[in-house]
């Protein structure tokens, strides 16, 4: 399989947006633990290291990593956080430099408005269960293929204009641009592979009266259906690998 060519010493940054909830990371762990468990799923010896962004952590040089990983946020890149601004310039000299970046939701939505996007609330509400969606444009890096991409997901805003350089590889009714690639080297996800069912359930549960109960009550239901992460993980790396 591609990832197996020459991910096995790859060393991966993991941009780290946000913290799980206190009282959710007995259960859970937090966001660096949950996408390391599924790296590791792929490649056991693949070396991650964390960068708190929110805390102002980066690398001293952009080269240090072969690539990068953006987590997801509770915070949104248009509430106008300073740490935000700089994670934004962060990600347009990755762009610059040409070495890959994947974002996740959060990021999905910053590395858009980097390049010239724009990002707003969603006018069909909160995004929350399982989101199903199809592959429109298949690339090399889809591998094992298939058609359809069904993750978790727990958002408000969406990308809602595209940067001119932005290609849509993933799309639904809800959220017509689900995956995004730009150029060789970035790409990025709405949804969440990092996420487990049962996470994504005491989320919900936790933002009872955030979110409006029939739409709690969908994505309740919507946990019954089966998810890809572990692809979506997979083809993350592949992308990674092939990057130019």
């Amino acid at each position: 399989m591609l990832l197996e060519v020459s991910c096995k010493c790859m060393k991966i940054g993991l941009l780290q947006c946000d913290d799980v909830a206190l009282d959710l990371q007995p259960a859970h762990g937090n966001y660096p633990q949950m996408f390391e468990d599924l790296l590791r799923a792929q490649i056991p010896d693949l070396e991650m290291v964390v960068y708190r962004t929110m805390d102002g952590e980066y690398p001293a040089d952009p080269a240090e990593c072969a690539a990068y990983l953006t987590t997801g946020s509770k915070f949104g890149v248009n509430d106008g956080l300073a740490w935000v601004d700089v994670l934004e310039g962060f990600v347009r000299q990755l762009w610059d430099r040409g070495i890959p970046l994947v974002g996740v939701c959060f990021g999905h939505q910053l590395m858009a408005r980097a390049l010239g996007g724009e990002v707003g609330k969603s006018e069909k509400g909160w995004g929350v269960g399982v989101s199903f969606n199809q592959v429109v444009t298949r690339k090399d890096w889809m591998d094992p293929w298939q058609e359809k991409l069904d993750l978790i997901v727990s958002h408000q805003d969406q990308v809602v204009r595209l940067p001119p350089q932005a290609e849509v590889l993933v799309s639904s009714v809800f959220c017509p641009y689900y995956v995004v690639q730009y150029g060789g080297h970035f790409m990025s996800v709405q949804g969440h592979p990092e996420f487990c069912k049962s996470y994504s359930r005491d989320l919900m549960e936790m933002r009872g009266g955030v979110i409006p109960d029939a739409r709690l009550r969908e994505g309740h239901a919507s946990l019954n259906a089966q998810v890809d992460s572990g692809l979506m993980m997979r083809w993350i790396l592949n992308f990674i690998t092939l990057a130019r």
